[in-house]
């Protein structure tokens, strides 16, 4: 850039001194008095003389301007190629760059820190534009671990959010239980304070955990090979309440997260605790190549133009008003079951109401 400038401003310079020096010698030519004696001395005629140097100074005074008249337009034909090439140089090397920058920089501010700042390293700003796209990697590097960072925790609290709920009703039941054979009304008073508060820590939980999966895109699911005799214990454990009936599941090995299964089993038998309240019947066979497992019940079921939308987010059936909840249980379980590769089906039966998932065989891709 101070090269290009530095001959701009000399050509400048040279220009005005071959003009000045043009000018200066463009005086109205004098005539040749000797050469007008010797021909006057030689016999010719006056008249002639004059009338010939006449015409020998005016040619020699129009040769002068038109050279003067050249140069000066080649001089300013020069000079504006040179202003042309100089303001198309700036455009290149300093205009057009700092555009790059402005952009970039809105692009900053807009959050968008996937678009690289392209660079010409030989330029006047290489190293300037190298410099603000490293503080976009950065950037975009200090962005993306924060919403890592952020899921995480997220995560671990929808995660733990659910399982506390798990013993906070085996507490509710087992209070339940105590204070139906409580002696005393002391102990019965206790008992009570002591099932009020185990649903009032079960109402923080859920609300916890609903404002946690709101925001929550993902869970993890980490798929692995499992044996169908673990089924049994998860399905145990769900049923604090004792009201499955014994049930056998075929010997094989499904692809399954059993902490994930653990949370769709507590979600099918809760709901059937909660909207049934009846014995709960389970039964697994194949289904092609997967394992499908009946969790059924008899409770009245769904209206038949809402089992479609029982899965979906937040939805909760008309017959669902009285009872506490957020409707994303079933939600859940069928998006976990889905990313386990398997599915989750619900149907109303006579007297009935099943919740079918199937969970796909080890081998079967």
């Amino acid at each position: 850039m101070k090269k290009g400038l530095l001959a701009f401003a000399l050509f400048l310079i040279v220009g005005c001194g071959v003009v000045f020096t043009l000018f200066s010698n463009t005086q109205t030519p004098a005539p040749d008095m000797v050469s007008v004696n010797d021909a006057v001395m030689s016999g010719e005629d006056l008249a002639e003389v004059l009338r010939r140097e006449y015409d020998r100074m005016n040619a020699e005074k129009q040769s002068s301007e038109l050279r003067l008249q050249i140069f000066l337009y080649a001089y300013t034909g020069a000079l504006m190629i040179g202003g042309v090439l100089l303001f198309l140089y700036c455009q290149r090397r300093v205009l057009s760059p700092f555009r790059k920058l402005r952009r970039f920089a809105r692009d900053v501010a807009a959050g968008n820190l996937d678009i690289p700042l392209k660079m010409d390293r030989h330029g006047a700003f290489g190293a300037f534009t190298e410099s603000f796209d490293l503080m976009r990697e950065e950037l975009k590097a200090a962005r993306e671990n924060e919403r890592a960072a952020d899921r995480s925790k997220k995560e671990l609290v929808a995660s733990l959010s659910h399982d506390i709920k798990t013993p906070v009703a085996s507490i509710k039941a087992a209070v339940e239980l105590m204070a139906i054979t409580a002696k005393s009304d002391k102990e019965k008073t206790q008992l009570g304070a002591i099932g009020d508060k185990a649903e009032q820590i079960n109402t923080l939980i859920t609300d916890m955990f609903h404002a946690t999966l709101e925001e929550l895109q993902a869970l993890n699911v980490n798929i692995a090979e499992v044996p169908s005799t673990t089924l049994p214990r998860l399905i145990q454990s769900a049923d604090y309440k004792n009201n499955v009936s014994p049930f056998d599941i075929p010997d094989c090995i499904v692809l399954a997260d059993t902490v994930r299964l653990q949370q769709i089993f507590d979600n099918i038998i809760g709901n059937s605790y909660k909207y049934a309240g009846t014995s709960i019947e389970v039964r697994a066979f194949f289904d092609g190549d997967c394992l499908a497992v009946e969790i059924v019940d008899s409770g009245a079921g769904v209206p038949e133009d809402e089992l479609p939308l029982i899965t979906g987010k937040f939805y909760r059936g008309k017959n669902a008003s009285d009872k506490s909840g957020y409707g994303l249980g079933l939600y859940i379980s069928k998006y976990l079951m889905e990313q386990m590769s398997g599915g989750l089906e619900c149907e109303n039966r006579e007297g009935r109401f099943a919740v079918r998932i199937k969970l796909r065989l080890a081998g079967n891709n």
